[in-house]
């Protein structure tokens, strides 16, 4: 027999099949809570309550509990924002971009991606609220008709931006989310035994038969909603650099912002989906779905845009010099080198030079080595975040106005506490909703199994045939 390589690395191990594929992705959702999941939970719901405590803090005594300043008055908070929102930027790429690009590796991830990016914002948008200072009356950035009283919103304002391409952003991910959910829904509806979860997938499968009508919108309804979120993963943080960038505050009044907090974005976000499907793959028992191959397939990605990020920075610095504008100059040396510089230098260390690993297959296709090269990149992509509005900020035209910023205890009870909303939701999701895509898997197997057309398993000694013996000499001459 001769040796064949493979033409390309299975997606989907185990030789499954589709009765496998129901049985495996169905397995926790019907089971009872195990012990670690239990705990995990606690641990979530403590840091939950820690964010309610410093809410409720904030909101009765102001937002003076927070370590800002007269002269920064973005900071903890705003960083955060953007960091939440940069992490919820992968979960549409993957459903969306990959899809309408026909990358059947997006089927074993997307689901919780498309999770992560409705948790993530939701953490998002407490921020913002926050930040007013009197919240009960956020109402004012909406365009209410006149007969209300005047307008209060100020259509210029990329701030005003914000409210609506985030909200738009959530809003079709959420719908996006959800459509996909309705033919697992009617799978797990039809194998419920108690009265309570029969009842509740029925609603939630919203009546789905499985015709070939419904399939057929199912998939239309899909491709449109992918082209119409195609646009938001360029969009929503695109609007969100703006913020800074239509600034007049040396270091943020930039138009490289745009095209580099997308790419920061992505690249969070990616390592956000690494993090919690290293987790879920172990915990759920998905090493089949949750392949080698889609860990390297991310890290790809991860590595590409951790580039895109250091050119970025390097640009940034090159156009400050370029400018010969004096303030912008400086701006950019006190980042390196001012009061600041651990924090330039753990983002530079983070973002840009740890990715680079990624070149090796070794780094590629290790789980652990993936594992701590996310969490890695999300506190780099945090630094980032903090340098541009920190450092910006600090040190104005006036030396007299200098200042340093240090959190409270309430700043950092809100951003713990916003992790702890966000692993509470996940893991909700993870023990009541399918975490893998069971209608998509389905399709690919075909092609992307190890027992598929496109992977022919090299032979083992085992099966390779046993040697004939020599014909003799007489046998031969005849």
């Amino acid at each position: 027999m001769q040796h064949v390589s493979p033409i390309r690395e299975p997606l989907i191990t185990g030789s499954k099949t589709c009765h496998d594929v129901t049985e495996d992705v169905c397995r926790q959702v019907e089971s009872a809570p195990n012990r670690r999941w239990m705990v995990a939970l606690s641990v979530a719901l403590f840091f939950l309550g820690i964010f309610f405590y410093s809410m409720y803090r904030t909101l009765w005594y102001g937002i003076g509990e927070w370590g800002l300043n007269k002269t920064v008055g973005w900071a903890w908070d705003i960083t955060n924002f953007v960091w939440w929102v940069g992490i919820g930027h992968a979960g549409t790429l993957i459903s969306a971009v990959l899809l309408l690009f026909r990358q059947k590796w997006r089927s074993s991830i997307n689901r919780a991606a498309e999770a992560m990016t409705i948790f993530a914002v939701i953490c998002a948008a407490m921020y913002p609220v926050l930040h007013l200072g009197r919240p009960w009356l956020m109402f004012w950035v909406f365009p209410f008709q006149n007969t209300y009283g005047s307008l209060w919103a100020n259509f210029n304002s990329p701030l005003l931006w914000d409210v609506f391409a985030i909200s738009t952003y959530f809003s079709v991910s959420l719908v996006f989310w959800y459509i996909g959910l309705i033919p697992d829904f009617a799978t797990i509806r039809d194998r419920a035994k108690g009265t309570i979860a029969k009842v509740a997938y029925s609603l939630l499968s919203l009546g789905w038969k499985g015709s070939a009508k419904a399939w057929s919108r199912y998939e239309t309804v899909s491709l449109i909603l992918a082209g119409v979120s195609t646009p938001l993963v360029l969009s929503v943080h695109t609007i969100v650099s703006m913020d800074f960038a239509t600034s007049v505050v040396p270091g943020w009044h930039t138009t490289i912002f745009p095209p580099y907090f997308v790419a920061g974005a992505i690249f969070s976000g990616f390592a956000m989906v690494l993090t919690l499907m290293l987790i879920t793959r172990v915990v759920f028992r998905l090493e089949d779905y949750i392949t080698l191959e889609h860990i390297a397939l991310m890290n790809k990605i991860m590595m590409i845009t951790g580039s895109i990020v250091g050119v970025a920075y390097i640009t940034e610095f090159f156009i400050a010099w370029y400018s010969q504008v004096e303030f912008e100059q400086y701006a950019f040396i006190n980042r390196a080198t001012g009061p600041y510089w651990w924090a330039y230098a753990s983002m530079m260390t983070c973002n840009v030079i740890t990715p680079q690993l990624v070149w090796l297959r070794r780094v590629r296709y290790s789980i652990p080595l993936t594992f701590i090269l996310s969490i890695i990149v999300n506190i780099g992509m945090w630094f980032e975040r903090f340098v541009i509005i920190v450092t910006s900020l600090h040190r104005d035209y006036l030396p007299s106005n200098w200042a340093m910023f240090s959190p409270s205890l309430i700043d950092i009870g809100i951003y713990v506490g916003t992790l702890g909303l966000f692993f509470t939701l996940f893991m909700l999701f993870a023990k009541f909703f399918p975490v893998i895509n069971m209608a998509e898997v389905k399709t690919i197997l075909k092609y992307t199994g190890d027992n598929g057309p496109t992977y022919r398993p090299k032979p083992t000694a085992t099966t390779l045939p046993a040697p004939t013996a020599p014909m003799p000499a007489s046998v031969q001459g005849n």
